[in-house]
This record gives C-alpha cells, structure tokens and sequence, in this order.
C-alpha cells in the first residue's frame, strides 16, 4: 500500500513540477552565489532568500532542505553564530568592512585553536552571511574540515574566486591551503612538507603575525607521521614567541599536543593555562588532563577533564546539540571515568559512566557498535566501575536494566556473561555462575564452528579462483583470524569463570591451574583469586606487579594492604598503608569491598578508623574556576518550546495537548517535498506501534493552510492521515526548534522526541528527513525508561535570546 501511494502521488506531482520547474530553475540561476544575508536579500524576514516562493517545492537543481550553493554546503552547522566570549583572545585582521564579520572571524580563529570545528565553520559562514566578499570566511571553512579533504576542497574553491580583492597575506594564506589541498592526493607528504613552507614564508613576509607561527606549529605537531619532528625544542620556541606577544593566546593547547608523548613535564605551564584561554571550549579544559595524567596527577586531570565535560554541557543545552555531535566528548568523559576510578571516587565514576549510557542514541551518531560512542565507551566504562569498586549487587540489578541489557554485539555479550559470572562468584551463587559459564561454552563453541566454516569458504572461492596453494592458505587465514580475538577472548573468560567455580566448590588446586590461563585480566583481582587459592607467593607477585604498573591508583594499593597483611608481612603491609593515606584524599566511600578489608588492618596497625588523609591541592594548575561556574555535570534534556498551529480545518492543535504523552514531532517541507513525503509514509503505518508505545505523533508543514490540505490528499490512507498535519507557514516554529537555515534562511527536516514532561529527549535536523522509524520507536523506548530524576530541565532559551 505504501508503494502504490507514492507511486500514485509521485504522478500526481510531475505535471505540476513540469509547469514550474522553468521559473524554479531560472530562479536559481539568479540567485545562485556565494551565501548572503537572508534579511537584506529577502523580500521579508519569513520567507526563504535564494529560493522560489513555493517554500513547500523543490526546485529542479535542489532537493528541499538542500543548500542553494551545493553539496559541501548540506553538511555542517545550518544555524547562525553567536558571539560566544571566552572562545581565544586572538586578532587575526581580514579584508572586510564589517566590524562584525571581523568580530566572528577572530571568534572562528579561536575556535580552530581550540579544534572546535563545527563551532569555527558555524563562526566563518557568520562571517560569509555578513560579508560575502570576504575570501578569508571561505578559507575559514576550509580550515575547520582540514581533516575532511573534499569539503575543505570545496570551501577553498570559493576563496580562491574571492581572492582578488584580498590583501597579500590573504592570499598567501588562501593559496598555501588551495596548493595542499590539490596536491594532497597525489603526494600527501610533498603536500605537507610545502605546506609547511607556504606558513614559513608568511611569517617571513609578515614576521608579526603570531597566528601563523601557531598555525605552523600545531601542523608541524599533526603532520610527524610524514615529516618527524627532529627537534621538540625548536617546535617549543617557536610556540615561545607566540606566548610572549600574547602569553595566553590559546596555542597552549597546542605545547600540550607538542609534549604530551614526549616530556609531558615540560608543558605543566601551558596546562595550567589552556582552559583559561579560552573557557567556553570544552577541549582547552581537556587538554591539560593528558598532561595530568601521564604524570599519574589523577585528581588534577579530573578536574580538567570534569571542567571540560561541563563546557560541553552547558553548550548541548544552550545550543541544543546531541552529546556525541560533539568532538571529543565521549572520549573526554569515558577518560574521566578512569581516572575517578584511579582516586576512588566511585560515585562520581558511576554517575557519568551511566550518563553516557543514558545519551540519545542516533544511527549516524550513538549507537552501541560505533566504536568511540558515548554509548559504547558508557557501556564498558560502566562495567568497569562495578568491577573495581566490587558492586556486585548493583551489577546484576543494571543488567536487567536498559544500562547493561543483552546486546545482539557478540563481543560485549560476551563480556556481560563474563561480568555476570564474576559477580556471582563475588556473591557465592554456584547456581548463577555455573549458567553463565554454560553460555560461555556455547559460545565459544559457536564461535569456533563460524570459524571453521568461514575458512571451509574462503579455501573453496580461492580454489574456484585457481589460486596457488600458498594463496589457497593464505586465505584460509584470513578468514580464521578475523575469530581469532574473539574466540581467545572467550578462552580466558571461560578460564576465569571455571577458576571461580573451581574455588567456591573446592578444587583449588584446578583452580590455580586455570587461573594461570588468564590474561587481560587486572593482576590484583588475579592476586586476590591466588590468595583465596592458598597460593601466597603467586598472590604477592601479582599484587607487586599490578601496584608498579598502576602508580598512585587506590585499587591496586588496597589490594595489595589487603593481601600483604593476610599473608603475614605485616611490616611492608604498614608501609603499603602509609603510600596509600598519602593519595587517600578523594576516596569516596570506605565501606565499598576494597576499602571495606582495610577496616580490621587499620585497626591492627593503630590508625584512625577514617584513615583517609586530605589531599594538599598543588600549586602549579593556575587560577582555576568554581567548578559548577563552567556549567552542570551531567547533560540533561532541554525543554521543547511550546507551540499552537492550525490544522487543515483551522482547528488549532498545540504542543500542550501532548502534556503527559510523549509525542513525537516531524518537521516536514511541504506537500511538494518528495522526501518528506516517503518519510510521512514511512512513518504512517507505524502509527499504531507508537501508540501501543503511548507514544503520538504530529506533523509539522511550511504548508499554507489550503496546501495542508493537499498535503492530506495525497497522503490519504483509508480515509485519513494517522496522526495530525498542521501549518507554520510563517516557519516561526521551525526557527524556534532549529530546523532552519539561518544563512539561507529556509527550513530544514527535523524530527523531535517530546517526553510526556515537554522535554526533547531525542532530536535529528538535518538535510534530508529522518526515515528510520523502527530506530527511533526503540530509542524512544529506551530513552523513557530513564526516571525523571534523571532528567531535570535546563532553562529553555529561544534562538533568538542566545547572547
């Protein structure tokens, strides 16, 4: 029936793009250029500049929703720049006679320093939307997709065709950038290295200029692959004259990239400055946290890394942008959940593990298999915070959660069962650790015929291919070796789990054999399993080892109080203590396992039963901010902007009607948009899963009203749509949510998850219409699951209130 409709529809709709599609097309050539200023361009504010009037339409050359001036254009931030403050004191002078354009190209400079691309292009296209003219906006673009060539391509074009009316400088910029771009495909390490050459020779032309000797220095720093770094210091003095014409221009981020691998010790005094350079970038705070923790200053490098995690919240809730549009964020956070565990702060650590587990999930995105997702990285930090800290109880009750639910994801199965396993140990349930070692098996065993066949497979295609034996075999290997982690990865979990059994019913010495059987396991839960095995020597040589390679970590060293002590050396257990206390300041909670078998020894030895020590703050991380100042500690949904619309009869329908239902809103261009129309009739029979979910949906359209009703015309369905259309024709509401183009000023699609409190839980706006429905069904599932503690609004702010 789906198909039939929009083959139907699609008819209906050809005769009426034939009449228009010539004016349409005419349209466009006139107005087809550079991004302008929708306000002066606009015959009114509420109507789309560079586009024919049918906003509902698309024209010959342009899909709805796509930008007027190509496809390098679709990607990247579609809403207008702000002047954040606290982005990089930097001054980088470009031909224009707009004091505001200039304003947003400093801002855009900062941005690049901080590698905060998507905020820099959003800065640039500002600067292009005010200047059109200006070369160095589109050189501005280019720069913020430096790691993406064909987009930065197709920015430098556009500079290119601007710059004669540059200056010198300018265009020696612009030409250096054109040049590597060009050439980076053929020779990317000649590219480079003459890359390079063209910031030498602006400096040379323009020795003042401290932007280019920055410039210089972080590519010297990120092209080493190809062209290593002979000397670290000449690298540093170069970064040394930038920081004495501005000693906190914001490239100490970039000393700290320079010595991070190298002498991390050398850049401590960039690391007590990046953040404050510049503090509404996020990953200025972070930065200083490599540094930190290569010098194992744990709780120095959380505190980075905690300010970095609240400048990027405050922004997703300001701006309203997804945790993991964000570069670096996941990884930010999941480090921070290693270090907190490296203190003992354990609540802190489960906190933001979970949190990144709560994050909107999004196909393109968050999804649990995207390797360096919030909700990959939130997943494995999450069970390796109840495994440190040996909360075992809350282990098993997460896994019947959405937090640590089955998975289709053979490998993170894997490691559940595992988990499950240890905790029931943990707890002494034979029963329960016996099922899972009996999954285990099964899967080892399903994994090894996989394997088998897999290679039955490639040997047959190979002989097919009349290959040679050795390409025969060589084949055979491949195919075999992609099992091959896996399934030694099952190996050592069966080992563990059979160990554990082993202990608890009284074959210890199996037991002990097994246990030699593991790896990539901790060395001082090993030790512990060696301890309760009888075999002390074993224990302590593990402990030992598992303390030296986790220096100033509490876990390890509390372990290894423990073991010592039980093993009769009660003298190095003493001095074990007394390492501990000095680094004891920011353990959380005395009563969890590891800390919990110190409480006799304490007591033992004559120590206070509270036997943590305050931890001195150090005097080298420079004037640091309150903390909660930045912004909060966990992201938070925001709240949805109300609205009340007509219908196709006049009828108003309003977002309060919704107030204790989640409802799901579609953002679409009108009757004449061909891909909204297969994402409406994507969504139309499913319909009734979402309200068997108590989920409803609603239907936004650039519609007039009358058009509205041709819209439901042609989506009629046995008798009428499912779920309500209704008319913004004004597109104030689609301004409202940011499904709009602010350079362009034209709608975009954009699909929102309104919770039954009024907050958007999950939002996509984009280019092109979200057609996944099944995908979003099960996120919105997922995401109501979460109680509404957890989801405390932030204060809503409208586009047009930002600072």
């Amino acid at each position: 029936m789906h198909n039939l409709l929009f083959y139907w529809w699609t008819c209906t709709r050809i005769v009426q793009f034939l009449f228009r599609g010539t004016i349409a097309f005419c349209l466009t050539i006139v107005f087809a250029g550079p991004i302008v200023s929708a306000v002066d361009k606009a015959d009114s504010p509420d109507k789309p500049a560079n586009v024919p009037s049918e906003v509902a339409g698309e024209t010959e050359d342009t899909l709805a929703g796509h930008s007027f001036h190509g496809e390098v254009f679709n990607e990247g931030p579609r809403q207008k720049a702000y002047l954040m403050g606290g982005t990089g004191n930097v001054t980088f002078p470009v031909s224009t006679n707009d004091a505001l354009a200039q304003q947003f190209f400093n801002q855009g400079i900062g941005q690049l320093h901080g590698f905060w691309y998507f905020e820099a292009e959003r800065s640039f296209r500002q600067v292009a939307m005010l200047d059109a003219n200006c070369a160095m906006a589109y050189w501005g673009m280019a720069m913020a997709n430096i790691e993406n060539d064909e987009r930065a391509a197709g920015f430098i074009k556009e500079a290119v065709e601007r710059k004669e009316k540059a200056s010198k400088r300018e265009q020696l910029w612009i030409d250096g950038l054109d040049k590597y771009l060009s050439s980076k495909p053929k020779n990317a390490k000649n590219a480079k290295q003459n890359y390079i050459r063209s910031i030498e020779e602006i400096i040379f032309e323009f020795p003042d200029d401290i932007e280019a000797k920055a410039f210089l220095a972080v590519r010297l720093w990120q092209f080493k692959s190809d062209l290593p770094i002979t000397s670290y210091q000449a690298v540093n003095s170069l970064l040394d004259q930038v920081f004495a014409a501005n000693p906190m221009h914001p490239a100490h981020h970039y000393r700290i990239h320079l010595w991070d691998n190298e002498k991390p010790e050398r850049a401590l005094k960039s690391a007590a400055r990046s953040g404050q350079t510049s503090p509404s970038i996020a990953h200025q705070w972070h930065m200083p946290g490599h540094i930190y923790s290569r010098l194992k200053r744990y709780s120095d490098a959380v505190w980075q890394q905690e300010a970095s995690s609240r400048a990027d919240h405050v922004h997703m809730m300001r701006d309203r942008v997804l945790p993991d549009q964000i570069h670096n964020y996941a990884h930010n956070q999941e480090w921070m959940v290693r270090n907190l565990i490296s203190i003992g702060r354990s609540h802190d650590a489960l906190l933001i593990a979970k949190n990144l587990v709560e994050h909107p999930r999004h196909p393109k995105y968050n999804t649990a298999a995207k390797s360096g997702s919030s909700a990959a990285y939130g997943r494995t930090r999450l069970f390796q915070v109840l495994q440190r800290f040996e909360m075992w109880d809350e282990l098993i009750s997460l896994c019947e959660t959405m937090y640590l639910e089955s998975t289709d994801l053979p490998i993170e199965q894997d490691k559940r069962i595992h988990a499950l396993g240890v905790a029931y140990f943990e707890k002494g349930n034979v029963t329960q650790l016996m099922a899972q070692l009996v999954e285990l098996r099964a899967r080892l065993a399903q994994s090894q015929t996989e394997q088998t066949t897999a290679a039955d497979k490639a040997e047959q295609e190979a002989k097919e291919a009349k290959k040679s034996a050795e390409e025969i075999d060589k084949a055979k290997n491949a195919a075999r070796k992609t099992f091959d982690d896996r399934i030694k990865s099952l190996n050592e979990a069966i080992a563990d789990l059979s160990a554990c059994s082993g202990l608890l019913v009284g074959t210890t010495e199996t037991a002990k054999t097994l246990l030699g059987q593991t790896s990539g396991i901790e060395k001082d839960r090993i030790a512990r399993l060696y301890l309760q095995a009888g075999d002390h020597l074993k224990a302590e040589e593990l402990v030992q080892e598992a303390v030296k390679s986790a220096k100033n970590e509490v876990i390890p060293l509390a372990n290894k109080i423990d073991i010592l002590f039980r093993i009769g050396k009660e003298k190095e257990a003493r001095e074990a203590f007394t390492q501990l206390r000095e680094i004891s300041g920011d353990i959380d909670n005395l009563t969890l396992p590891p800390f919990q078998r110190l409480t006799e020894i304490a007591a033992a030895l004559e120590l206070p039963a509270d036997w943590r020590v305050a931890r001195k703050l150090a005097d080298d991380v420079g004037d640091r901010p309150l903390l909660d100042s930045i912004g909060p500690l966990r992201y938070a949904p925001s709240p949805a902007l109300g609205w009340t619309l007509p219908n196709a009869n006049g009828e108003s329908v309003s977002l309060e009607q919704f107030r204790g239902r989640p409802v799901v809103v579609i953002f679409y261009l009108g009757y004449g948009c061909l891909h909204c129309v297969e994402q409406l009739t994507t969504f139309a029979p499913k319909t009734k899963n979402f309200s068997d979910a108590g989920i409803s949906l609603v239907a936004i359209s650039t519609d007039e009203i009358n058009d509205l009703k041709k819209s439901l015309d042609a989506f009629q369905v046995e008798g009428e749509f499912p779920f309500p259309l209704v008319s913004d024709a004004e597109l104030n509401i689609f301004k409202d949510y940011r499904a709009f183009d602010d350079f362009e000023n034209q709608p975009l699609h954009g699909t929102f998850l309104i919770d039954g409190d009024g907050l958007v839980r999950w939002q996509d706006i984009s280019y092109e219409p979200f057609k996944d429905p099944d995908f979003l069904l099960k996120e919105a599932r997922r995401l109501l699951q979460l109680p509404a503690g957890l989801t405390t609004p932030n204060l809503a702010i409208r586009p047009d209130e930002m600072p």
